[in-house]
């Protein structure tokens, strides 16, 4: 739902010294941190504006409500590793003239990518995609995006080698297998926070692949081709 006809209260024209960031950029940090750490339900609109250092009017210039920062924080987890797909299966992630890489390689990197992006920030936010109110329609374009990076997977898994020869029902029980792997680290990462992201990340790319049918004794080639990776602009 767009805020653009909604703008109650001042907005700031400058990000706070203490921070650098936008007044905007702000109530999502600040909706982040409550969120995760006392609850979605639990949480008023004048706590987390309050805790940007802002009043609750001036929020409302930026977002009509709870659900629109929780939308925003949703498309947030998600959004940035669609394009990273996207361009992975546009370009083979390979320049001009190049041998394209291999699509192991292609998924390893998406897989590692993906879950640096949930658990690299402060907040587990990966954990708000366990609420019921995200079922609702209001979270139907997070619902859209989260269902086309899951069908980017499917087609990244059917270029493999172990998966092209697979037939649709079992290629499609892979795909949900390797990405309700990949979406599993949220609850990982809940209960060992203190994880190095980087080394927890790869171990489950290494997972995902394995899933995949990749044999184990090609991962280390695998994880070389990804290396040379770099991401494709979105």
């Amino acid at each position: 739902m767009s805020t653009a006809g909604r703008r109650v209260g001042r907005p700031r024209a400058s990000p706070r010294p203490e921070s650098g960031l936008s007044a905007r950029e702000e109530l999502l940090a600040a909706a982040s941190e409550l969120f995760t750490s006392r609850g979605y339900a639990a949480t008023s609109t004048r706590a987390v504006a309050e805790r940007a250092g802002m009043r609750q009017a001036t929020m409302y210039h930026y977002f009509a409500g709870k659900e629109d920062l929780l939308a925003a924080l949703l498309e947030g987890t998600v959004t940035p590793s669609l394009t990273l797909a996207r361009g992975l299966l546009e370009d083979d992630g390979a320049g001009a003239g190049e041998r394209p890489a291999p699509a192991e390689a292609r998924l390893w990197y998406l897989c590692r990518s993906d879950v640096e992006l949930l658990c690299g920030g402060p907040h587990n936010l990966g954990g708000l995609y366990l609420l019921p109110e995200i079922r609702t329609e209001r979270f139907a374009d997070f619902g859209r995006v989260r269902g086309e990076l899951k069908c980017a997977y499917g087609k990244l898994l059917a270029a493999t080698a172990s998966c092209g020869s697979l037939g649709t029902g079992e290629l499609r029980l892979r795909t949900d297998l390797v990405f309700g792997l990949i979406e599993s680290v949220i609850l990982v990462h809940r209960s060992a926070p203190d994880r190095s992201v980087q080394v927890f990340a790869s171990a489950t790319a290494d997972a995902a692949l394995r899933v995949a049918g990749v044999p184990e004794e090609d991962l280390a080639a695998v994880r070389e081709a990804a290396g040379t990776l770099s991401r494709p602009a979105g």
